[in-house]
C-alpha cells in the first residue's frame, strides 16, 4: 500500500471540498471495508483519505409515520439489522442487510458504503487493464463470465455487488446527495448507472459529492416484503442472484408491487415488464409461472452464466410464494 495522508474534516462542507480539489486523488472513507481492500491491492492509490466518521451527524435511523424513514448514510449495517422498525415495516432491508458479509464486517461497514462499493469482479480486481481501471477490455466477454451480467452489459460487465440498493431499489428509496452547500435528492434508480452511461462508474457522484442520507417512503400497513439471495456457498459470499420484492396485498390479491434483482447486471435491477403485471395480481400456481416466464425474455446472457436467468425465475417463484 502506497502511502497516503489522513484527512478528519469535522463538516461534510469541508470534506467535499477536500474531495474535490485534488482531482480524483483524494477518496472518501467510511467504514473501509472494501477500500481498504482495494488500496491493498493497488487498484486505487489516493493521496488523500478523507474520514467522513467525523463529520455532521450521518449515523441515525429516524422513522416518522408520515414521512417514513430516514436513514444516515454512516450508520453501521448491525444498527440496521438491529432496528425492530426497520425488521418489521422495512423486512426485505433488514433481510438484506443482514445477509451482507460477516457480524464483524457489518459492526464497521456502512449502509452508504454498501450501496457504492466498487464491483468484485476478478479482472477489475486482478492485475488486468480492464476497461473499468481505463483499459479498452473487458476480459469477461471471452474469459471466465460464470458471474458476470445478463442484461445491462457492454462494454462492461460487471454486476453490482450491493444486497441493501437491491432492496432499496424496490421500496422507491431515495438518495440524499450534498456538495459543499448543495445538496439534491436523486431516486434509487437515477442513482445507478450503466457501463453504456460511464463505464468507470457505478453512480452518479462526482468529485465533491457525498451520499448523506437513505429516504425511504412509509409502507401502508397492507405493504408486505422480502429478500432472497442466492449464493454459491452458505457462507460469507456475493450474490449468484438476489431478488427483493414489496407488495401492497389483499389476501392472495396483490394490488400492486415492485420486484428487483441483484446479481444480474452492472446496477440493481428492474424488469419493467414484469411489474407492470403486479396491478391486481391473483396469485395462484399458474399466474406465477406465467409472470416468471416474461422475466429476462431479452437478456444477453454470456458463454458462461445463462443458469442465471432460470435462477431468476425461480426466484420470482419462491418470493411470491413465500409471501402470499
Amino acid at each position: 500500500m502506497q502511502k497516503f495522508e489522513y484527512i478528519q474534516p469535522s463538516s461534510i462542507k469541508s470534506a467535499s471540498k477536500y474531495l474535490r480539489k485534488k482531482n480524483g486523488a483524494a477518496m472518501p472513507f467510511a467504514g473501509g471495508t472494501d477500500l481498504l481492500g482495494l488500496m491493498k491491492d493497488n487498484i486505487f492509490s489516493p493521496k488523500q483519505l478523507v474520514n467522513l466518521k467525523k463529520v455532521d451527524d450521518l449515523n441515525y435511523i429516524k422513522y416518522d409515520e408520515t414521512e417514513g424513514l430516514r436513514i444516515g448514510a454512516l450508520t453501521k449495517l448491525s444498527d440496521i439489522t438491529n432496528s425492530e422498525v426497520i425488521k418489521n415495516k422495512y423486512t426485505a432491508l433488514h433481510q438484506a442487510a443482514s445477509e451482507v458479509a460477516t457480524l464483524q464486517l457489518r459492526n464497521i461497514a456502512t449502509i452508504g458504503g454498501n450501496i457504492c462499493q466498487r464491483p468484485r469482479c476478478f479482472y477489475f480486481r486482478g492485475e488486468f487493464d480492464c476497461i473499468r481501471k481505463g483499459g479498452d477490455t473487458c476480459f469477461a466477454v471471452t474469459g471466465n463470465n460464470k458471474y458476470h451480467c445478463i442484461v445491462g452489459g457492454g462494454p462492461c460487465y460487471i454486476v453490482h455487488p450491493s444486497d441493501t440498493a437491491v432492496a432499496l431499489l424496490a421500496m422507491d428509496a431515495k438518495f440524499k446527495i450534498s456538495s459543499g452547500n448543495v445538496e439534491k435528492v436523486v431516486t434509487a434508480k437515477d442513482f445507478f448507472v450503466l457501463p453504456d452511461t460511464d463505464d468507470m462508474k457505478e453512480n452518479i457522484l462526482e468529485d465533491g459529492d457525498i451520499l448523506t442520507e437513505i429516504i425511504l417512503p412509509n409502507l401502508s400497513s397492507s405493504s408486505i416484503s422480502s429478500y432472497i439471495k442466492v449464493k454459491e456457498r452458505e457462507t460469507w459470499d456475493f450474490a449468484l442472484v438476489s431478488i427483493a420484492g414489496v407488495f401492497n396485498r389483499n389476501g392472495n390479491i396483490i394490488k400492486d408491487g415492485k420486484i428487483s434483482f441483484g446479481g444480474v447486471a452492472p446496477a440493481p435491477w428492474v424488469e419493467e415488464e414484469v411489474n407492470k403485471q403486479l396491478e391486481n395480481f391473483k396469485v395462484t400456481e399458474e399466474s406465477i409461472s406465467k409472470l416468471s416466464g416474461i422475466a429476462f425474455k431479452n437478456h444477453d446472457a454470456l458463454e458462461m452464466n445463462e443458469y442465471k436467468v432460470i435462477l431468476a425465475r425461480n426466484l420470482i417463484k419462491k418470493l411470491l410464494l413465500n409471501l402470499v
